[in-house]
Formats: structure tokens, sequence, C-alpha cells
């Protein structure tokens, strides 16, 4: 077990696999209720929102391996709250790039 510690549930995994679900949820209910064709992008390949959503999950796992691989996950800011604070690390500055990069590939896919 002291192997996999590493891998404890934290709050940003948290957040990480709730919006993962929701975002999954709403994916299968826009099927359900507005059907789509494929469309053409940039990519100049036919691509459904299925293939976009699973394109955007990879390029943020990329992005999240080369932020930790080259900058590092030391703590940016604390969180007046509670006695001790909470840290924010620098990852969270990853999760925003993969966002903004999530809705790129969404409009130009």
């Amino acid at each position: 077990m002291e192997n996999i510690a590493w891998m404890a549930w934290t709050l940003p995994t948290a957040i990480f696999f709730a919006l993962l679900a929701m975002t999954l949820a709403l994916m299968t209910w826009l099927a359900i209720a507005r059907p789509e064709a494929e469309r053409v992008g940039v990519l100049r390949i036919p691509t459904t929102r299925g293939d976009r959503l699973f394109i955007s999950l990879i390029t943020a796992a990329v992005i999240h391996l080369l932020w930790i691989g080259f900058i590092g996950t030391d703590t940016i800011a604390t969180l007046p709250i509670g006695e001790e604070g909470i840290e924010l690390s620098s990852l969270w500055l990853a999760t925003v790039i993969s966002l903004v990069a999530a809705v790129a590939i969404f409009r130009t896919v």
C-alpha cells in the first residue's frame, strides 16, 4: 500500500471526476435530444461530439503531464479557509489551459 500512497483522493481529483461524469451525462443527453451529423473541422476528418471529447481529454492529459514534468506542482497561493488554509497547486493553471484547449477543440475540430 505504501507504493500507491501518492494516489490519494484529493479535492482536485474529486472535482476532475465529478466534471468528467457531468460531461459524459451532458454528452449522452445531447446525443439523445439533438442528434448530430459528423462535421469536418481543421483536421479535415469527420468528427462527432464524442471524438472531440476524446481528443480534448487526451490533450488535457498531455498538458498536465508536461506541466508536471517541466514546471511541477508547487504551491502558488493559500486560500484563507480553515485554520491552516487551503493551498492551491500550480497544476490548477494547467487545468485552466486544458479547459481553454477543450473549448478550442470543440469549436474548430
